[in-house]
């Protein structure tokens, strides 16, 4: 639903942003003028494979999945975006239609700028373009990095970089709860639901980590990142 939210709130909100605070105030009130905070419940859908792009979106807090369906409908998940952070952005700058879906884990507020009014700033702010090459290009190496992990790596070190990869770039800690069910985690991982829970559940009988339900801890983050670079 949208939040009835004033342009200031959205202006503190764009402060607090890494890639917005340095913006002036110009720029930014623009931007408020031309936003809206929507905020989605548990599995709601962003936007959808296939249809227009429109809009620039903007994770304030909250979770996103980016999935896409094969040609059994059958939706296979890609990655999971966090909180400062777009989602879609590459599809608004390569296709006129996404080439993914998107939706929500748990409650999850998004800004929603206006595609016209963030092009524009774009092309007259040098520093704001860069910092967006820099972020297009960091979502590129991902998808290298994980094409190499899925092709070349063994198991262990796949569901390694599945750890690393909620520790480091999701939570920041090394304490957290895994947001997908057993077969999506298998997907991020590149193997079948039995074969990811049989090797996390070696990890845990390896005391390599604690898991408890959905609650995991990495106690050896060294034995972990050693199975990452190993394959």
């Amino acid at each position: 639903m949208e939040l009835p939210v004033p342009d200031n709130e959205i202006m503190k909100i764009l402060d607090h942003s890494w890639i917005f605070r340095d913006f002036p105030d110009r720029e930014k009130s623009q931007l408020a003028e031309n936003s809206s905070l929507v905020r989605y419940g548990n599995k709601d859908i962003l936007f959808k494979q296939k249809t227009r792009t429109s809009h620039v979106m903007y994770i304030i807090d909250g979770l996103v999945k980016i999935y896409k369906e094969n040609v059994s409908n059958r939706p296979v998940t890609l990655k999971i975006i966090s909180g400062d952070h777009f989602a879609g952005l590459d599809a608004l700058f390569a296709e006129p239609v996404y080439q993914y879906s998107a939706s929500s884990i748990g409650q999850t507020t998004i800004l929603i700028i206006d595609f016209g009014t963030f092009n524009n700033i774009l092309m007259s702010n040098g520093r704001f373009a860069l910092d967006l090459i820099r972020v297009l290009s960091r979502e590129s190496l991902y998808i290298f990095t994980r094409l190499n992990s899925q092709t070349h790596k063994q198991l262990p070190g796949r569901i390694a970089d599945v750890l690393l990869y909620f520790s480091e770039e999701i939570y920041h800690s090394y304490e957290f709860n895994f947001p997908l069910p057993r077969h999506e985690l298998a997907e991020l991982a590149g193997t079948t639901k039995e074969s990811f829970i049989r090797t996390i559940n070696e990890f845990k009988h390896d005391k390599i980590i604690e898991l408890e339900g959905r609650k995991v801890k990495i106690v050896s983050l060294d034995i972990v990142r050693i199975l990452s670079d190993l394959g």
